[in-house]
């Protein structure tokens, strides 16, 4: 398959053909300002193991003026092809290959992104190359297991800075000459380029000195709250060498928060990217905070999972983020002077959820799944690769033991620093720590698709005595579509017992177990015992499953949820909810209840934001639509009674503040938004400061109260790129059948949009409250999604597929379009699963919402 989809057999042939050793990579980029193209040159020196041998070299550039192949001028019209270069008649041994060529910047945060600042008109860029895209910048031999040394050479604007993965030089005439990196792969390169406001520190631990600097553009730079960042990437680097047993692999540590940027944060050698959202502008709650911690950790244990050791395949993508999430985790949770103690609550409540609603999908797939090309791998990064990944290797960690857990990691890295594995190099050396045979718990776990069930079931005598207790485990069928089967699988649970003292949950007893991969496990020991008021499955989160409750503990969960005395089992209780209410198990209606009568007694502001996005989510999607109505005004009606009470200056006063503004519907209620807005109303101690004021102004214009003119002068007001994002959102979101086509044609009939900024329009264009206002786009949607992947790159075909499928359009006649344009256009896999999985979301709703009418009979 030619072109820009590499596919894995591919990678294998090249990978036996060739040894790739160094790479010198010339940049001109003093027309950045101006935009446009820039000159790329490229010599890379590589061994092949057969004389007369033909292989290719990937660039995706509009023009390539040369290519010379061991001092041979290749025709640049015959062998630039789709995105590749033949490299024809190699020599056996050592090969050199120079390519000059025009290259582009972008607007959609892959390759070269560039962006200009309305605060100072100046450009930033900085580079994204995960999966492919270092071939966008560069002649790359573009796979994770062909590593080499990096040489970066930049011409740059006068007094900017170039930061790459090797120390900053300094620099002569604008001239940027780095030093060589270590052996590393493609995807992990980075260059980020501009007048960038720059804070600096060091790490120092035995005698050694790391460098550290962070970056962020100067129109942030009075918000970038550096000493806090330091503070926490310092606990991350203490922790993670202990644990580990290996030096941080590279010279220095910035971290740089850039611009429009796609994910959370992205893990090159030493120059880690970060969305610059994550510098605060206004306030925001201590569960944002958590969350970038948690996301700076994550990169940071990168350096030594999938950069120091990289997967030899996309198929092993699970090496680098599981790992990545599961020790970030365990870090923030149990480094000495940690803020966030309770960080595993956090991953239970968030990580967990996305893990568990990824693996009902019909795309569910393998912790190690099957990766045949690189559009597999460019869908594949989602809540199986990270959170289902971390949850298993947490309960692996109760399996063999932490202590034997960290040694097999520790004899990872020693075996294979800076170089390729697979998953049974890990493997390997787990079984070597831990004296387990890992064989069936790895097929079990890792190659297997699919989530369990546990449930206990308990028989007490007349005096409460407990005379049986078994815990069953069931494998629900996988989706309609799935590949594979459902199996039952071994876990290392915990199980809680908990009885109300003083009105509140405390455990009194806690007993550790293995339930085997079958039907029914007995557990003797708790026969005999008196039973408590909560019985809790997989208390502590070891284990990976969903969890149900007995008849007595759902009763006394739904009584006292709130008053649980520790934050995790109220998490793992809220989740158990959730996920019932997903499953029309639990009506609408009644989750709603269950939520009101315990969210006020919930201290973990995280868990009360997760539950406000859930509430919202299950009345707009989960309710009867005949109910909908007064199910809005019982939750916003609480949630203004909230905001009112909560103490003043508090998260949780802030948090109901942005929940009463989503759902706020009703004259009063706008009126009060809009006195909140104007300082005709004050409610003591809420700061209504830049980013509540457009939350206040979108809900505003979404209901028709703002327009143009209030929408533009919220804008004079917050003349940045975030209030022209903001802006967008509020535009989009006006309840006009003008603004909605004007909001469509910019996303979906042109290609001029920012990565940020489409997302910021299609976030407007699908306002809950305008079902009918936009179902006419339903048709709109599948005459133009084909095309639009056809021409447009990944990362905006996949914001503009699922950002625009027709959710709100719960209905039969939904299914029935998806279906009818499934069948007639055959649509490529990548596309195919989007569209897919956007559709279960809509036969999942429709189940709900008649159990939800049901449970009014």
């Amino acid at each position: 398959m030619p072109g820009t989809n590499l596919t894995r057999e591919e990678a294998q042939q090249r990978a036996k053909l060739l040894t790739v050793d160094a790479y010198e990579v010339e940049l001109d980029l003093t027309g950045a300002q101006e935009g446009g193209t820039y000159r790329s040159v490229t010599t890379v020196r590589f061994d092949s193991a057969e004389e007369g041998a033909e292989t290719f070299i990937d660039l995706v550039a509009p023009t390539v003026h040369e290519a010379v192949l061991n001092g041979h001028a290749l025709d640049v019209a015959a062998a630039f092809q789709d995105s590749r270069i033949a490299l024809p008649g190699l020599k056996a041994g050592r090969n050199e290959l120079r390519v000059v060529a025009d290259c582009a910047y972008t607007n959609t945060g892959e390759g070269l992104h560039r962006f200009v600042d309305p605060v100072d008109d100046q450009a930033y860029l900085y580079t994204q190359f995960e999966v492919p895209d270092a071939r966008r910048v560069f002649a790359s031999f573009e796979q994770p297991d062909l590593k080499a040394t990096f040489q970066f050479t930049v011409k740059a604007p006068a007094g900017w800075t170039v930061i790459s993965n090797s120390p900053t030089p300094e620099p002569k005439d604008d001239l940027w000459v780095f030093e060589p990196t270590p052996r590393i792969s493609t995807y992990i390169t980075a260059l980020i380029v501009g007048p960038y406001h720059a804070v600096h520190s060091t790490y120092e631990k035995d005698g050694r000195t790391v460098p550290l600097g962070i970056y962020c553009r100067p129109s942030l730079a009075e918000f970038l709250d550096a000493d806090h960042i330091f503070d926490v990437t310092r606990q991350g680097f203490d922790w993670f060498q202990e644990k580990f047993a290996y030096d941080y692999p590279f010279a220095k540590y910035d971290q740089l928060f850039v611009p429009e940027f796609n994910a959370g944060a992205m893990e090159n050698a030493g120059a880690v990217t970060i969305r610059d959202q994550y510098v605060f502008r206004s306030k925001v709650t201590d569960a944002a905070y958590e969350r970038r911690a948690e996301t700076i950790l994550h990169e940071l244990a990168h350096m030594w999972f999938g950069d120091l050791v990289t997967m030899e395949w996309w198929n092993d993508l699970w090496l680098n983020e599981s790992f990545a999430t599961f020790t970030s985790v365990a870090c923030q949770a149990s480094v000495p002077g940690t803020r966030w103690p309770n960080a595993w609550t956090t991953f239970a409540n968030a990580e967990k959820t996305w893990a568990y609603r990824q693996d009902q999908l019909p795309s569910t797939h393998p912790i190690m799944a099957e990766i045949n090309d690189l559009e597999d791998v460019l869908v594949n990064f989602d809540g199986i690769t990270y959170a289902k990944g971390a949850s298993v290797l947490k309960q692996l960690v109760a399996y063999v033991g932490q202590d034997e857990f960290f040694k097999g990691v520790q004899a990872y890295f020693k075996r294979h620093a800076f170089g390729n594995t697979r998953l049974s190099d890990l493997l390997g050396a787990l079984e070597e720590t831990s004296g387990r045979d890992l064989k069936a718990w790895s097929k079990a776990w890792l190659e297997t698709a699919g989530i369990n069930i546990l449930r206990p079931e308990i028989e007490t005598d007349e005096n409460g005595t407990i005379t049986a207790f078994a815990v069953r485990q069931e494998a629900p069928a996988l989706p309609a579509g799935a590949k594979g089967e459902a199996v039952l699988r071994p876990h290392r649970i915990a199980i809680g017992l908990y009885d109300l003292k003083d009105g509140k949950l405390v455990r009194t007893d806690r007993l550790e177990l293995d339930i085997a991969a079958a039907g029914l496990t007995d557990v003797p020991q708790l026969v005999g015992r008196t039973r408590p008021a909560v019985v809790l499955l997989n208390d502590d989160d070891l284990s990976y499953a969903k969890v149900r409750l007995d008849e007595v503990s759902l009763k006394n969960v739904t009584a006292h949820l709130g008053d649980f005395t520790e934050s995790l089992p109220r998490a793992l209780c809220w989740a158990s909810a959730w996920d019932m209410t997903r499953d029309g198990e639990l009506a609408t209606r009644d989750y709603l209840e269950l939520v009101l009568s315990g969210i006020t007694k919930e201290s973990d502001i995280g868990v009360v934001q997760s539950l406000q996005r859930q509430v919202k989510l299950a009345i707009e999607l989960y309710a009867d639509p005949a109910w909908r109505p007064a199910g809005l005004t019982r939750w916003t009606e609480a949630a203004q009674e909230q905001l009112r009470a909560a103490a003043p200056g508090s998260d949780h006063q802030l948090a109901w503040a942005r929940a009463f503004a989503e759902t706020a519907r009703t004259d009063a209620e706008l009126d009060l938004l809009a006195g909140l807005l104007d300082g005709g109303v004050v409610v003591d101690g809420l700061v209504v400061d830049t980013e509540l004021r457009w939350a206040f102004v979108q809900r505003l214009a979404a209901t028709g109260r703002f327009d143009e003119p209030e929408i533009a002068a919220e804008l004079e007001r917050d003349r940045t790129a975030a209030g022209e994002r903001h802006a967008a959102t509020a535009r989009a979101g006006r309840p006009t059948e003008a603004a909605k086509a004007a909001a469509w044609a910019s996303v979906v009939e042109d290609d001029k949009l920012a990565n940020a900024v489409q997302e910021a329009v299609i976030a407007g264009f699908v306002q809950t409250d305008q079902r009918e206002l936009i179902a006419p786009y339903t048709a709109k949607y599948f005459a133009s999604i084909k095309g639009i992947a056809e021409t447009r790159s990944h990362e905006i075909v996949q914001q503009i597929v699922v950002g625009l499928y027709p959710t709100l359009q719960v209905s039969q006649e939904t299914l029935d379009a998806t279906d009818a344009w499934i069948a007639e256009n055959d649509p490529a896999p990548a596309l195919r699963r989007l569209v897919t999985e956007s559709r279960a979301g809509v036969e999942r709703a429709l189940k709900a919402q008649a159990a939800d009418r049901a449970a009014a009979k």
